[in-house]
């Protein structure tokens, strides 16, 4: 983005006006609450909803079935990010293309609230990872526009901004999970709907007054020319694979296993050919391809953490479901509680956090030093897992305090490493490519679960130990060589902290 336009954007969103903040955290804040509040509530119960018998309110999907398509539909939310990267970029800016994600989460939800079975499970997903590819990438990157480069707030910024995104990640697996589990699964995922649509209204009655040109620029649009041959081809592209596709489930051809496995490929495939578009770029310059070059292990940390992390809602939450005990001091525990730990964890932390940056000011930790704490958490957190089975076996119940230790090990690795690496990435990002390359930094969660869709699938009570043992200490491990590797990176990173 053009320097002096930057400055024109950041003159135009009021400075004060939320906890020290410019005003404009305040709408994207909310924002990102109720759509995390809509995603996390239906996350919450969508693997139970996806295992539970029939006779139970479920679609009787086999265990291993259902945690890939856990891991699948987590890794195409954010590998979708580079449409809603490019739409922004190219052709709508990020707060109109932030509008239209909010849009297509609240149908996919309100698609699942119907108990129309698996199609209905299908169509949802659909819209929710268009949607969410649309939405998340570019509300972050708005957070972004609302401050100066050198802005010292700029890290406590981000740390607040995802403080709002695990609150509503927080409150929703106790009402969404309640209700769903409780009473009726499509009655959960109702809540979830309408939680989106309170998203949209805040976002459109607020924006006006509190965003000023935050997201209305668009830093690398198509001529005309352009836009008509990349629509038409989009448009051949969509058409092609929407036949294709009814042709391989009519033969028997595309089964939900073989999709699975593509998208596992298209996970490491996508980022490596970004990374690569990127650097070649003529409009990338020379410090920007050493910025890229510095993000690569910066990526690859975080796809090892996230691979950790976002196993909570999958391994953890059928550990949650059969193997720990679910009452504790006299009271009836959902096991989609247990999906409220991390959020609930980082919305106490995240202002120390925050604070602890701004106190260390310029001594604090590096960006490669904070994302190797983060794998060093994040490996402890699965380590602690093998204890209980290793004192007890796994034929036994477990104490529900575990899975609350493992929770919070994992939630001080991601306040190490994501809303810092959300920072870094806007600050590394190359200038024709902003909100491409916060899709991006999505793109290390996408890639982490494509690889999680094949892994889930070795876990049972037998394996736990060699599970949790490896994954955590190649988390560790990774985590070591990044630290040694710190002052290197930090040096290609040209001046970025």
């Amino acid at each position: 983005m053009d320097s002096r336009y930057k400055d024109k954007i950041v003159q135009s969103v009021p400075q004060k006006g939320f906890f020290g903040h410019p005003k404009g955290l305040f709408t994207l804040f909310f924002t990102e609450f109720w759509e995390r509040f809509s995603y996390y509530g239906m996350r919450a119960i969508l693997l139970y909803y996806m295992y539970y018998e029939v006779t139970q309110g479920g679609l009787g999907f086999d265990q291993a079935t259902a945690a890939s398509i856990m891991a699948i539909y987590g890794s195409l939310v954010y590998m979708s990010g580079i449409i809603g990267g490019w739409l922004a970029d190219r052709l709508l800016g990020t707060s109109r293309t932030v509008f239209w994600g909010g849009v297509l989460i609240m149908f996919g939800h309100i698609a699942l609230a119907v108990p129309a079975g698996a199609s209905a499970l299908f169509i949802s997903m659909a819209l929710i990872v268009i949607g969410t590819g649309l939405l998340k990438p570019n509300v972050s990157s708005m957070v972004g526009d609302l401050y100066a480069d050198e802005d010292p707030r700029r890290d406590s910024g981000f740390s607040i901004f995802y403080m709002g995104i695990n609150a509503g990640a927080l409150i929703a697996p106790l009402i969404v999970g309640t209700v769903g589990q409780e009473y009726n699964f499509h009655l959960g995922f109702s809540l979830a709907a309408i939680g989106m649509f309170l998203g949209l209204v805040l976002f459109i009655v607020t924006k006006k007054k509190s965003l000023g040109l935050a997201g209305t620029y668009v830093p690398n649009p198509l001529t005309g020319e352009e836009k008509k041959k990349t629509l038409t081809r989009i448009g051949l592209g969509i058409l092609v694979i929407v036949i294709l596709g009814a042709v391989g489930i009519m033969t028997g051809l595309l089964t939900i296993e073989r999709f699975i496995f593509m998208v596992s490929i298209l996970g490491i495939l996508i980022p490596a050919a970004y990374f690569t578009f990127m650097y070649r770029s003529k409009k990338t310059t020379e410090v920007e391809r050493s910025r890229l070059l510095a993000y690569i292990p910066l990526f690859v940390a975080a796809m090892m953490f996230w691979a950790i992390q976002e196993q909570g809602a999958i391994i953890l939450a059928r550990y949650a479901d059969e193997r720990t005990q679910l009452q504790f001091a006299g009271i009836e525990i959902q096991s989609s509680w247990f999906q409220s730990l991390n959020p609930l964890f980082i919305v106490f932390l995240a202002p120390v956090f925050a604070w602890l940056w701004i106190k260390l000011g310029n001594r604090q930790p590096s960006t490669p030093k904070k994302f190797s704490l983060g794998l060093f958490f994040a490996g402890l957190s699965f380590l602690v897992m093998i204890i209980p089975a290793y004192m007890n076996g796994t034929e036994t119940l477990v104490n529900p305090m575990w899975l609350v230790l493992s929770f919070f090990l994992v939630v001080l690795g991601e306040l190490c490493l994501s809303p810092v690496g959300l920072s870094a990435t806007t600050k590394l990002a190359p200038a024709a490519f902003t909100a491409q390359t916060m899709s991006l930094w999505f793109l290390t969660n996408a890639s982490a679960q494509a690889i999680n869709a094949q892994i889930v699938r070795f876990y049972s009570p037998e394996t736990e130990i060699v599970y949790f043992g490896v994954i955590g200490g190649i988390s560790i491990i990774l985590g070591v060589i990044l630290y040694l590797s710190s002052k290197k990176i930090h040096g290609m990173m040209r001046g970025v902290n």
